[in-house]
């Protein structure tokens, strides 16, 4: 290579090797996180390979997005001998991520206490229903603590609670168990130990609900829920244009409203005492949101866009997600990357996916596609030690409907 050649600098976790014992979304997200940053991670699957691997519906996308750039290897944990090659790759790895039960982990010998003496160096990352507690015996989903975590109760109207549109308390909580990761990886390069770490779906919740904690500790007003508040912004809505086409709009500052009012040609607001400042227009909603409802209706949404963009004012179309797909600003930055499904009826198929949302080096970080079941086993399992036929015999996976 020419001294000239420019080389690609390693990722952040390059050298770092994670066992992965996880399934559905929470740890396989902190998986991710942790892979998408260079770190090499080895999901141990099951013969019959994750469940999410066959997920209809609105988990069809789970296993391709959470799963990318890891290895896949099968082992029945089931057997004396699958357990060992287990512990043979817990023994060559930095961290250790798992989603199941205490008890499941125990009974596999791979929970922490069992394995903190045998390897202290070890980071073993849980991520549970509820951190150690009262609560810490149930079964948790993401749903059940979003209506027992009050973001239910924020997130729908008055008397209707409704989960979020998206498996939040999930992919923050894998993301909070990778933060905990890099935390115990800092650490252990000043103590020479690992440690456990803990995330859970239930503390996740309450993290993001704090906001409106807080605001009933500052203020001792209960947070109403969102489609109730009280904006503290005059202009803050979705907006019916012409032609039944929605839009979000927002004024948030005098500035902006001055600019609004010049822009859409509506000098008698601008002239308004009434509302001269933000205050003036939140105080005046009852009256003006329904009027501006009726004048926003005589215009199209892109001619309202169009003069919101020239002018630098906030505003969105209403998107659904598989819209984005098409966006033109994620094909321009590298916001979409291409990967292979590894399973189903579109197995071998090219397909876009979401990278990480942030840039290092002013590059997003590269994604390659999730693994097919067991495609890394005999790789794996001969570093550890393992012979050709001992390998295929660990490794071998059944088909599951």
């Amino acid at each position: 290579m020419s001294p000239d050649t420019p080389t690609t600098p390693p990722l952040p976790l390059a050298g770092i090797r994670v066992a992965e014992f996880s399934h559905m979304v929470m740890g396989p997200m902190c998986g991710m996180v942790l892979a998408d940053l260079g770190a090499e991670v080895i999901k141990v699957e099951p013969p019959a390979g994750d469940n999410t691997r066959r997920l209809l519906g609105s988990g069809a996308g789970f296993f391709p997005l959470f799963n990318r750039n890891k290895k896949s290897l099968v082992l029945d944990l089931q057997t004396e001998e699958g357990r060992e090659a287990a512990l043979r790759l817990v023994a060559t790895a930095d961290v250790l991520v798992e989603n199941f039960k205490p008890e499941t982990m125990r009974k596999l010998g791979l929970d922490h206490e069992s394995l903190r003496a045998r390897f202290p160096r070890l980071i073993h990352v849980s991520h549970k229903g509820f951190l150690p507690g009262p609560y810490d015996h149930r079964t948790a989903l993401d749903e059940v603590v979003q209506m027992m975590g009050g973001l239910a109760y924020m997130t729908g109207r008055p008397g209707d609670p409704l989960r979020a549109g998206s498996s939040v308390n999930d992919i923050m909580g894998g993301m909070f168990g990778a933060i905990g990761v890099l935390a115990a990886l800092r650490e252990r390069e000043r103590s020479g130990r690992g440690q456990a770490v803990q995330s859970a779906l239930f503390e996740n919740n309450i993290f993001l609900v704090a906001q409106h904690m807080l605001q009933y500790a500052v203020t001792g007003v209960a947070a109403n829920p969102m489609p109730q508040r009280i904006s503290p912004w005059g202009i803050y809505d979705v907006f019916t244009a012409a032609g039944g086409e929605q839009i979000f709009l927002a004024v948030v500052s005098d500035t902006q409203w001055a600019i609004f009012c010049s822009a859409m040609g509506w000098a008698d607001w601008r002239d308004d005492a009434r509302l001269r400042t933000n205050n003036d227009r939140v105080r005046a909603r009852d009256w003006l949101i329904p009027e501006l409802r009726a004048r926003v209706a005589e215009r199209p949404a892109a001619e309202l866009a169009e003069l919101f963009e020239r002018h630098g004012l906030p505003f969105a179309p209403i998107a659904k997600p598989h819209e984005l797909l098409d966006d033109p600003h994620l094909r321009a930055t590298g916001g979409l990357a291409p990967i292979t499904l590894p399973d189903g009826e579109r197995a071998g198929q090219s397909v876009m996916t979401v990278p990480l949302p942030f840039t290092l080096g002013e590059q997003r970080l590269p994604v390659r596609s999730p693994p097919r079941l067991g495609a890394d086993s005999a790789e794996v399992l001969r570093a550890l030690g393992y012979d050709a036929a001992s390998a295929e015999r660990l490794s071998r996976t059944t088909t599951k409907g």
